[in-house]
């Protein structure tokens, strides 16, 4: 098996400029120590340099990619964003939307990210790898066509997709959003289409605030064709795996998708500064052996994740690991130093229940169940 591991060191490059957490300093806000804003590049420099050292990249096939072109921006992105966006980079820096600052060069950056996620699409479809993982930074999924958000800068996933669709004609694409935060952007880019299935896991009411309900199923053509699966702050573990067995997979198995693709934040964990739901490296490597198996199940194996969110500098690294394994069939040697606290720190009993039964009349309010 081939695994593709998509990364190039100038996505670590772009910078959100002198932030707090996700607030710039200045007033109360002093100036951090150490890092700053809450998207900073240490997660991923940390998962690129726990999978060398790990021994796990010895098994990947690493790869890079030309970034995207304007003209492929334009198919989901408005003219004008991508005018203000570039203007701004050039200028050395600023927000072109809501939550998303970003310094001098980003523009030139968030198109490589959005380029290596257009490579990796493109190669998992076309079977020159089986399965792939890429190191996507700036992140995508909150973005909007015509806005940045939530510290993405360009609509990765979405942009891959139509550069697919455009090489290749129609194509059933499902987007599954395992980020913490729901997937806005994603949403928002194909909620009236037909040809996506776009389904988000996320932490309810976190970001962005009163968005993500589980009513809000697409318009026109795209009705039926979103699936939101708030989940109960600190559900734990077992609500990531309750809420795939009860709706991931029997969406997928309805829609039947010729590729997946997977947004693939680790922010769940329980170290993460910016939720509150108490996942370990095991509810990503659950999460990672289902949706394999359904991508073996229902389109050949053709699977691969983009990397969004996640914050825990020294956490993310295991979570990613734990994903990149599975995808790979190699398990390292690595043992999670964090694993047994954060077992016995799960939900109680009666909570984990109360959670399950919300997700079952979900499911049963979408006949799935």
């Amino acid at each position: 098996m081939t695994t593709g591991f998509y990364f190039d060191e100038h996505c670590l490059w772009h910078t959100t400029g002198e932030h707090v957490i996700i607030a710039p300093v200045g007033g109360y806000l002093q100036p951090p120590s150490g890092a700053g804003h809450a998207e900073s590049p240490e997660t991923k420099r940390r998962l690129k340099n726990l999978v060398e050292v790990s021994g796990l990249g010895d098994h990947l096939a690493w790869r890079k990619a030309a970034p995207l072109m304007r003209a492929e921006m334009e198919r989901v992105h408005t003219p004008g964003y991508l005018d203000k966006f570039k203007a701004l980079s050039d200028a050395g820096g600023g927000n072109a939307g809501f939550y998303s600052p970003f310094g001098p060069g980003s523009f030139e950056i968030a198109a490589l990210s959005a380029g290596l996620v257009k490579q990796a699409v493109a190669d998992v479809f076309h079977r020159r790898v089986d399965n792939a993982y890429v190191i996507s930074r700036p992140p995508g999924h909150h973005c909007l066509p015509d806005a940045s958000m939530g510290f993405c800068l360009l609509a990765n996933i979405p942009l891959a997709l139509e550069a697919l669709r455009a090489e290749v004609g129609p194509v059933r694409a499902a987007v599954v959003d395992w980020d913490v935060h729901h997937g806005n952007g994603t949403e928002a880019c194909f909620i009236d289409r037909d040809d996506t299935l776009t389904i988000s896991l996320h932490q309810e009411n976190c970001f962005p605030p009163d968005q993500g309900r589980a009513e809000t199923r697409g318009t026109g053509k795209g009705e039926g064709f979103n699936l939101n699966i708030p989940l109960l702050p600190g559900g734990g573990h077992q609500a990531y795996l309750d809420a795939f067995d009860l709706l991931v997979a029997p969406a997928l198995r309805a829609f039947k998708p010729e590729i997946i693709v997977v947004a693939s934040g680790l922010d769940a964990n329980s170290f993460d500064p910016l939720a509150r739901m108490q996942a370990s490296s095991e509810t990503f490597r659950a999460m990672a052996t289902r949706i394999k198996a359904l991508a073996g199940e229902l389109c050949g194996g053709r699977v691969l994740a983009a990397h969004e969110g996640g914050y825990a500098e020294g956490y993310v690294p295991f979570c990613g690991l734990a994903v990149i394994e599975t995808f790979a069939g190699h398990r390292t040697e690595v043992q999670d130093p964090f694993l047994d606290i954060l077992t016995a720190q799960q939900p109680p009993a009666d909570f984990v229940g109360y959670q399950r039964r919300r997700l079952e009349d979900q499911a049963r309010g979408l006949g799935l169940l």
